[in-house]
């Protein structure tokens, strides 16, 4: 919360120059002063009910609970010289009414760095993560980690149109020590870093559109649990599109060699994907979808990994004057590896998690927004454990989304 209010007090009367160089874009710009541009946003989701706090079986009797979450943000750019300096700072203020336990204040901070060098450019873009929250859809229990890391890339206009980059990252993982999902330690099991390096080539294919090839080498190295250690490498192909252009985004498309150290854990050599587009039609019908498909972690050491294949959609429809509607769907496929010899409930599993909602909403102004969403999930296994369904739906309030 110190971090949001630093930079929320950093953007009253704030300012930014033109976008050059991986600068702001100006439009989204919305305080200035001297050097500095500042766009503050602000979130207030779900504000209702949840049906199953705790993403429990039915026979389980799931508990229902009123909840909110609030979300303070803002962007800071600051021109230095011949480079850009941005970092955005984000609060998630989680509440819970009854189960004071699922309460937290999540914070993360992106800082990205570039500096321009006649033909060279270079990029540096620490990270840090301070959260309460479910790890994505394999651990159910909200627990607290860290996660703090940096990426640096070094990139050459060796052509006109033609960029060489090299490029390279590091990052850990800390769960904290009480953190305990199904008898197990995360700690112990997941607390890991992971460090990355690679090549790529680049294409101005249009002012708008580039497109690249990647090559990188990992190594995923656990504090605790050697046994999960692995080395992968990836190819991948992407193409990267301007906010200004008709669709917006990036999305690549490759291939992994995914190789556990240890020979009692079969590997992966297989396609991946990730994802994140936008395309807006007339002026009033957004659509937009993001995917991916990769290796993630399992809690299970009999089943360290399993690989994710999913997307999220959504469309937004402008109706008359200043209410919307909005639908969205998505859903995700957790396909679980065995280690050799292991004894497990179900070999190979695939679990099935699914969401559908939607939302109507109404335009206070150019960045505000108030709607009312109500979305259903439900994950499906061959584990009776793992089974569960539920409802949200409550009030939420956007500015500058």
């Amino acid at each position: 919360m110190i971090l949001w209010l630093s930079a929320w007090l950093i953007a009253i009367d704030a300012h930014a120059q033109n976008q050059t160089d991986g600068g702001p874009d100006p439009s989204a710009v919305r305080m200035r002063i001297g050097p500095l541009g500042v766009t503050p946003r602000f979130e207030l989701n779900n504000l209702g009910v949840d049906t199953n706090v705790f993403n429990e079986p039915e026979d389980a009797n799931p508990k229902k609970d009123f909840t909110f979450t609030a979300t303070p943000a803002a962007d800071v750019w600051l021109r230095l010289g011949r480079s850009w300096f941005q970092t955005t700072v984000r609060e998630e203020l989680v509440w819970f009414q009854q189960y004071d336990s699922e309460r937290s204040a999540n914070t993360s901070v992106n800082v990205f760095w570039r500096m321009r060098l006649n033909r060279l450019f270079v990029t540096i873009n620490p990270e840090y993560l301070n959260t309460h929250d479910r790890p994505g859809y394999e651990i159910d229990a909200r627990v607290r980690r860290v996660e703090y890391g940096a990426k640096g890339n070094v990139e050459v206009r060796a052509f006109a149109k033609t960029f060489l980059s090299v490029n390279g990252s590091w990052r850990k993982v800390d769960y904290d020590d009480a953190a305990v999902f199904q008898g197990t330690s995360l700690a112990f099991q997941l607390n890991r870093t992971m460090t990355t390096g690679g090549a790529a080539i680049k294409y101005q294919w249009t002012p708008l559109t580039s497109v690249a090839v990647t090559a990188e080498r990992t190594q995923d190295r656990f504090e605790f649990s050697p046994l999960r250690d692995s080395d992968s490498t990836a190819i991948a192909g992407s193409i990267s599109l301007d906010p200004q252009a008709l669709i917006k985004g990036s999305a690549s498309f490759g291939y992994r060699d995914f190789r556990p150290l240890v020979g009692s854990l079969p590997g992966y050599q297989g396609s991946t994907a990730l994802g994140d587009l936008t395309y807006t039609l007339l002026g009033a019908t957004r659509f937009a979808v993001t995917f991916k498909r990769d290796i993630e972690y399992s809690y299970d050491i009999n089943q360290p990994y399993y690989l994710e294949t999913g997307f999220n959609a959504s469309i937004a429809q402008q109706l008359f004057g200043p209410v919307d509607f909005i639908v969205r769907f998505g859903a995700s496929n957790l396909a679980y590896r065995d280690r050799a010899g292991a004894a497990v409930a179900a070999s190979n599993r695939v679990d099935h998690y699914r969401t559908y909602g939607g939302g109507v909403g109404y335009h206070l102004g150019p960045d505000l927004r108030l709607g009312f969403n109500v979305d259903h999930y439900r994950r499906t296994s061959d584990l009776d454990g793992r089974r569960y369904s539920g409802l949200r739906y409550g009030t939420s309030v956007t500015y500058g989304l």
